[in-house]
């Protein structure tokens, strides 16, 4: 099975970085398509548009998105590598799993509620700014939450409270439960993603990032994921909220 995680990584890191390349990218001599505009009429068109150009990225992948995954798949090799060993001497106190777990649950929260938040104050003042915001982190939500869903089909990995933290790939009968890749991870980086390019700034980034950094971490800490886990969960949403967030500025 372990054999198989190097295949299992690089399917998924090209999918991650080609929704990266395409933010900058666009197909020679001819002219960039205008996206469409980020409202809540256009969500189900755009998602489906979305997930047309994550799931093609054969045909749209540059040198400079091949390269990006190929790091992603060295870096979450590298980690995936230590997940047992980590997860066997470490991160052991009922208290501090607790604790984590409790955080995680909050941050998660706070991050997906966002986009409800940006809608709402955005409708209530006319702010299109904040609306589109909100329109556009909610969609990364469940663009990167598709994807998701598809690698945990594949992956079927068990959790880090399984079989003393073996973390085996392809079991019978995990299903959506696997432990590959982390949701929790993944709706809060999309989330950030959209909210720090939308509102550029080092507070922003810090605040939002920070958010999203702490829920990685504690979803380790707490025992609910492996730390590779959370490394493709945190890039998954990190890279399709960006892709989001470029493919709809053009139409603010």
């Amino acid at each position: 099975m372990a054999n198989r995680f190097p295949a299992l990584l690089l399917a998924v890191a090209l999918v991650v970085a080609t929704a990266h390349s395409q933010t900058t990218s666009t197909l020679p001599d001819a002219p960039a398509p205008m996206p469409d505009a980020p409202t809540l009429r256009n969500v189900p068109r755009n998602l489906m548009h979305d997930q047309a150009g994550i799931w093609t990225f054969p045909m749209h992948a540059g040198s400079e998105g091949a390269f990006e995954g190929i790091v992603l798949v060295v870096a979450a090799a590298g980690v995936g590598a230590e997940d047992r060993h980590i997860m066997q001497n470490h991160f052991n106190d009922p208290s501090t799993i607790n604790h984590a777990n409790t955080a995680s649950q909050g941050l998660t929260g706070l991050l997906a509620a966002a986009p409800i938040a940006f809608y709402g104050l955005g409708h209530m003042h006319h702010n299109d700014d904040a609306e589109q915001t909100g329109v556009m982190a909610g969609e990364a939500i469940v663009d990167s939450l598709a994807v998701s869903q598809v690698i945990k089909i594949v992956s079927r990995r068990e959790r880090p409270t399984v079989d003393d933290a073996k973390g085996k790939f392809f079991q019978p009968g995990v299903g959506f439960d696997s432990s590959f890749a982390s949701d929790h991870s993944i709706v809060a980086w999309s989330s950030a993603a959209v909210i720090a390019s939308s509102y550029h700034s080092f507070l922003t980034d810090v605040l939002v990032y920070g958010m999203a950094t702490g829920v990685s971490v504690t979803r380790v800490v707490g025992r609910d994921h492996f730390p590779s886990d959370v490394l493709v969960g945190s890039a998954v949403g990190w890279m399709i909220g960006r892709y989001v967030y470029h493919r709809h500025r053009g139409a603010q």
